[in-house]
């Protein structure tokens, strides 16, 4: 980042936080008299510029093992079934699919051509410095050709006969002729602050393609983190499913032994129910994250993405809470936007106060004829012909002295929409400061989480496994198994949605603040072989046949 982080620290006061041990800060007291606070024209400038160096740039190009997921042509549509099948379902990384959404994603590229209408537009004004020439033409040739006879009745004063008169007219005549003019606008009151609009217009373009680009990053990061917590719950439902079968064996086991009773296993139906729906659910979530994900890639229309990655946390945030709202101030171009909105209402106004101001041009026009022939001559003479050449060279000006007040009350209405530009200004700054402190609490909140669910699954993991002990012991009851085994359910899930939440937040302070002060977690070290489940837990989880909703909703009926 070119822009010294340090300076805008300075420039907005230096009241910080310690950070604590646990990665967070804690509030000092502040001061009860706060000194005036710089003005954002002095720290940003009145027009600031678009600084695209605050944010790494955008891929280009995909990465070589991502090369056959490009996305398909802008104007591609399906027409058939086979087209639009999944065939391959592709593990990808959160930095595959940072890199597959710069490259593919249409809505990104769509805001890119923004930038390029806006940069000719302001072209188009910069013209208004230049001289115009242009060239008319009024035949290029033309021909002229026809006879008039003209009868005339004469009446002679003296005798007072009447006799008529008669002659004849002949036109046959080719002519050319062209006209080169050129005009410069010496005095033009409205050419600088309409230029100035289009200057702001277009780094507000910039400005808006850099935040595209962070929105981007981060819905790729929550699509993803989404597609992980999906996964998740899905392993979470097969185990539960799992769990929830070897109780029904042994319920029923111990039921056909008559040690136990039809109710124990009732219930262990109830659960493995509960833990189908759960499983079913988690599937369409999962199906569901999938095509989410592949809609914002932009991918193949036969490629779902999947995530390589398991669900834990990214790392931990190392910036505290005062450098986090100050770097939103430095580096959001959201702020930049709106003092680029007062500069736009300004140069509005001194536009329209230019409407009633002089305007001087120079201009010059060459003009040049020829022809071969005769045009409404009595006798055909042939052989005539002739040109002409006319050059005209001037000034013009032009003053609207009086318009009814027009121009003046376009002046008050672009100074008032200034004034509101800069409500809105405040406006953004407040929304910016919430959503960075939003983030941050939130934060804290689902780390704190992640230590109370992690807390909960280990101890509600050692229940069940007590619980069956006791069950099979015959001190305990099939419910206390199957309590024991829902709150297991219901522990992992809140689990992976507090790592689901934190990597969230984590994501959206990024893209909040401008920042990347996050310390990774080192991942943890695994095994080289898989854990094996003995063969009383091994059981595999049949797929669920699906049955019309019709015939299912009718046999769950109460007898009559």
């Amino acid at each position: 980042m070119t822009r010294s982080f340090q300076t805008w620290l300075a420039a907005a006061g230096s009241g910080l936080l310690a950070l604590s041990s646990t990665g967070f800060a804690q509030e000092q007291p502040t001061a009860s008299v706060q000194e005036p606070l710089p003005l954002a024209p002095q720290v940003k400038g009145a027009r600031p510029k678009s600084d695209a160096s605050v944010l790494a740039p955008a891929a280009t190009k995909l990465d070589p093992s991502l090369q056959n997921l490009a996305a398909p042509a802008t104007l591609a549509l399906p027409n058939k079934p086979d087209q639009v099948r999944i065939a391959e379902l592709r593990p990808l990384s959160l930095k595959d699919v940072e890199n597959l959404a710069e490259v593919n994603n249409p809505n990104l590229k769509a805001i890119a051509s923004q930038v390029d209408q806006a940069q000719s537009q302001l072209r188009t004004q910069i013209a208004a410095w230049y001289p115009t020439v242009g060239i008319s033409a009024q035949n290029l040739p033309g021909y002229t050709g026809g006879n008039q006879r003209t009868i005339s009745p004469t009446t002679n004063q003296f005798t007072g006969e009447t006799t008529t008169q008669k002659s004849y007219t002949f036109s046959s005549r080719w002519a050319m002729g062209a006209q080169l003019s050129a005009e410069w606008a010496l005095i033009n009151p409205q050419r600088v602050p309409q230029i100035a609009a289009a200057r702001d217009q277009f780094e507000q373009f910039k400005n808006q393609y850099l935040i595209g680009l962070r929105e981007l990053r981060l819905q790729a990061a929550q699509f993803y983190f989404l597609l992980q917590l999906s996964d998740d719950k899905v392993r979470i439902g097969q185990e539960s499913v799992r769990a929830s079968l070897v109780s029904l064996r042994d319920a029923r086991a111990r039921f056909q032994a008559g040690v136990a009773t039809k109710l124990e296993v009732l219930e262990a139906e109830t659960q493995l129910a509960r833990d189908q729906q759960l499983l079913t659910d988690s599937l369409a979530d999962q199906s569901i994250a999938r095509r989410r994900l592949a809609r914002l890639l932009d991918l193949p229309q036969n490629v779902s993405p999947t995530a390589k990655e398991q669900l834990r946390p990214l790392g931990v945030w190392t910036a505290s809470l005062q450098e986090s709202v100050i770097a939103a101030y430095a580096f959001r171009e959201e702020l930049d936007n709106a003092l680029l909105d007062i500069s736009a209402a300004n140069s509005q106004a001194n536009s329209a106060l230019g409407a009633v101001q002089p305007f001087l041009s120079i201009f010059n026009n060459l003009s040049g004829f020829r022809f071969q022939g005769n045009e409404q001559v009595l006798v055909d003479l042939p052989g005539s012909s002739g040109w002409a050449v006319e050059n005209a060279v001037g000034l013009q000006a032009t003053w609207n002295i009086f318009d009814g007040g027009a121009a003046r009350a376009q002046y008050r209405r672009a100074k008032q929409q200034a004034q509101e530009n800069s409500f809105r200004f405040a406006q953004t700054r407040d929304e910016l400061r919430f959503e960075v402190e939003e983030s941050f609490y939130q934060l804290r909140q689902a780390n704190r989480n992640i230590q109370t669910t992690s807390r909960e699954v280990i101890s509600s993991r050692e229940s069940l496994r007590l619980a069956r002990l006791r069950f099979q012991a015959g001190v305990s009851t099939q419910r206390e198994v199957v309590d024991n085994q829902r709150d297991l359910t219901q522990a992992e899930v809140r689990y992976a949605n507090a790592l689901a939440e934190y990597n969230n937040n984590l994501a959206l302070l990024r893209r909040r603040t401008g920042l990347d002060q996050v310390a990774v977690c080192q991942p943890p070290s695994l095994g080289a072989t898989k854990q094996v489940l003995d063969d009383l837990e091994n059981v595999p989880v049949p797929p669920e046949p699906l049955q019309p909703a019709c015939q299912v909703a009718a046999a769950a009926q109460p007898a009559s």
